[in-house]
């Protein structure tokens, strides 16, 4: 096979796995979307062992009343911006509400925040997670990454429909196209 004729195969190869590859992350994110269930990205090391950092955590909201010590939830703690997702050390009911204290899996001790009261009637929990694919999610969260995912497949497409109306305007391509 000479040179020239490997060279349309290895694109089609690299086009057929750069696709594959976008159909594999969509159907991980749409999916379970789909499905009811929230994605999280795991980005700091409390949970290592379990969900190591850059996991994609999928968590499904469940009632309040069936969470038990053990199971591991996402919820944002008094004071903190952002949210955070640990196992469930201890609960306990009073007055109705469900009070429970938190801990990481990677962490000595217990969470700092103390214990914290389900106002909710549910909660999300964590049903099942894929490792490193929160990585990739976080990158797309930034503008200029999600800009070269979209724009330069959107580019090499231009170009080619563009190379492609040139080349069928020239003598020789018309003589192939006839």
């Amino acid at each position: 096979m000479s040179p020239s004729a490997t060279l349309p195969l290895a694109r089609r190869g690299f086009g057929i796995l750069l696709a594959g590859a976008a159909l594999i992350l969509a159907l991980t994110v749409l999916v379970p979307a789909l499905l009811g269930y929230q994605r999280y990205v795991i980005t700091s090391g409390s949970m290592t062992g379990t969900y190591d950092r850059g996991s994609l955590v999928f968590d499904k909201v469940v009632p309040t009343s069936s969470l038990r010590a053990g199971d591991v939830i996402t919820f944002r703690p008094p004071g903190h911006a952002g949210l955070v997702t640990h196992r469930i050390r201890t609960l306990t009911s009073v007055d109705g509400k469900r009070v429970l204290t938190t801990k990481g899996d990677a962490n000595r001790v217990a969470d700092a925040w103390g214990p914290l009261t389900l106002g909710a009637t549910q909660q999300a929990r964590v049903a099942f997670h894929v490792p490193y694919v929160g990585f990739l999610i976080a990158e797309l969260g930034q503008r200029q990454h999600r800009m070269i995912v979209i724009g330069l497949p959107a580019l090499l497409i231009a170009l080619s429909t563009l190379a492609g109306l040139w080349r069928d305007s020239t003598p020789e391509g018309r003589l192939q196209s006839a």
